[in-house]
């Protein structure tokens, strides 16, 4: 968790939409990072990094979406790991070796990272990815790049691929080996720029006062970004924690009771995490006091089957095409206003372009997904992957001698 989180002036708050995307970023930026980067420094790693738009899109009656997937891999991953990549460079001193980033993916992180940091000579990234539960594109985006990024298929699923992760933080020869740092959004580099798009979108819809966020929740890195622009002061009313049906968080916010179990696989696979990470952010937040998480947080949980009928209503009534992980946020939205909501302004956030699970959707939709035209690099891939069991002295061994 950052030390303290920095509050915004009343002023500035009201005036958002006198400001570019950039503007916004590099003033919140500014709040977190002045007396560890220079101003003209870190404004030209905002430009850099965050050069591509986040448009709030209505859909319908009080219904929109932050479209968060116009950046290189088409996923809400690359804002943050854009700006992390150019972080972690400026401040990364090579006269002591490479930086090695160890980061587990359950399908959009490892993509973002692995285009963030490409081409760094002086920083080696690892991917650890659980096979054969991401989709195709998602693999092919993880495994094509070479160079300074490697790709390691586990036999096993997300949270065995964070677990590895973690343990390798904790043990002491690897550490004294290697130099070692996380590009997940343990990584408070990424999280960061993760609450930039929420106050983007806030500058899109400046009638609104109180503000109604749903939020595809997975690992919960992008909601409890959503919490730091809160407490940082923007009008957060209630966020909206939509997951599958890996539903250990709403599971909590019903019960007060955090029980972490095995994932199970399904078409949003980005959320399929049975042990989110950054549920210790969120009692950081708020003191473990479970009535005060309920007063900001509210959850909802679906099923494939829910996904799939959205995904068709949406399209053939509405002409939107969603790919799995924004359908679930909007069924969340949809849910709460029938939760006494009805007129309630919600802004779905969403985390990825559809095309991205074409092969996962196409025996259940009968429409095309349009095809951005900057994905041709990952439709014939060459792969660099090695596949690796689950068990940690075996991960241990690979980072010694490679």
């Amino acid at each position: 968790m950052p030390q303290f989180i920095p509050q915004l002036e009343e002023d500035w708050l009201t005036h958002l939409d006198h400001y570019s995307f950039q503007d916004i970023a590099y003033h919140i930026a500014m709040l977190y990072f002045e007396d560890d980067i220079e101003a003209s420094i870190l404004r030209n790693i905002i430009d850099d990094a965050i050069n591509f738009p986040a448009p709030v899109i209505t859909v319908d009656n009080k219904l929109s979406i932050l479209e968060l997937f116009h950046g290189p891999t088409l996923a809400f991953k690359d804002f943050g790991a854009r700006f992390m990549a150019r972080v972690m460079n400026y401040f990364w001193d090579d006269t002591d070796g490479k930086l090695q980033i160890l980061v587990a993916t359950s399908g959009d992180t490892g993509g973002a990272v692995a285009a963030g940091f490409y081409g760094l000579e002086n920083i080696q990234v690892t991917i650890l990815y659980p096979k054969g539960k991401v989709s195709a594109l998602q693999e092919a985006q993880l495994t094509t790049w070479g160079k300074n990024i490697r790709a390691i298929e586990v036999e096993a699923d997300f949270d065995a691929c964070q677990k590895l992760v973690k343990e390798a933080f904790l043990d002491k020869k690897l550490n004294e080996s290697l130099n070692l740092s996380s590009a997940n959004s343990i990584n408070i580099a990424r999280l960061i720029p993760q609450s930039f798009y929420y106050f983007e979108a806030a500058k899109q819809m400046p009638k609104e006062k109180d503000l109604v966020f749903s939020v595809p929740s997975g690992n919960f890195g992008n909601l409890t970004a959503g919490l730091l622009a809160k407490r940082m002061g923007l009008p957060i009313s209630r966020i909206i924690a939509a997951t599958n049906i890996n539903d250990v968080v709403p599971e909590y916010l019903n019960t007060g009771l955090f029980s972490p179990r095995r994932s199970q696989t399904t078409l949003s696979n980005a959320m399929d995490i049975g042990n989110p990470s950054n549920f210790d952010r969120i009692m950081n937040l708020y003191g473990s006091t479970w009535n005060d998480v309920k007063k900001d947080i509210i959850a909802f949980s679906f099923s494939d089957q829910e996904t799939i009928e959205e995904i068709l209503y949406t399209q053939q009534n509405l002409g939107y095409v969603l790919d799995p992980h924004t359908a679930v946020g909007l069924l969340a939205a949809k849910a709460y206003k029938k939760h006494g909501h009805p007129n309630q302004e919600i802004i779905v956030l969403s985390t990825a372009h559809p095309i991205k699970f074409e092969s996962e959707l196409e025996d259940h939709i009968p429409f095309k997904i349009p095809f951005p035209a900057r994905i041709h690099q990952f439709t014939t891939p060459t792969s660099h992957k090695v596949t690796m069991d689950p068990q940690f002295d075996s991960f241990k061994k690979y980072l010694l001698t490679h």
